[in-house]
């Protein structure tokens, strides 16, 4: 498997980058009529499919949704097997009351933060790295 395992060298590399744009995170029933193109994530749950979208998107399409957030990239290429990157993150932003929606893609983790976070996530998360787990 292809990726950084060592959580130390994770901690330190991750680089945190905001994404620009606001997104919602949605619950649809189907995805038609969506333009796949357009949808950052989606997950099947049972109730329904959540799918991630622009803000804009969501809006055009007048789809709900109660969340409004930023998204996150840690840029360094973490592998789906490492332990621990998700709870150092996590934990330190919950010590600063900062919400945090993470999915994990083949290379990255993603957080989403409340919007008005933004700023704040980024910061703590550059000094997560600066100073390690």
């Amino acid at each position: 498997m292809s990726g950084e395992t060592n959580l130390a060298q994770l901690v330190r590399t991750m680089q945190p980058a905001l994404q620009p744009g606001t997104y919602v995170f949605c619950p649809v029933a189907s995805l038609d009529g969506l333009d796949l193109a357009e949808i950052i994530c989606l997950f099947r749950e049972q109730e329904a499919i959540t799918v991630i979208l622009p803000q804009a998107t969501a809006d055009r399409l007048q789809l709900p949704y109660s969340f409004v957030a930023a998204w996150i990239t840690l840029t360094v290429h973490s592998s789906l097997a490492a332990v621990g990157l998700t709870a150092a993150f996590a934990q330190t932003l919950a010590r600063a009351s900062v919400s945090c929606n993470v999915v994990a893609g083949y290379y990255h983790d993603h957080i989403f933060v409340a919007t008005q976070d933004a700023e704040k996530a980024v910061q703590l998360l550059q000094q997560l790295a600066e100073t390690g787990v």
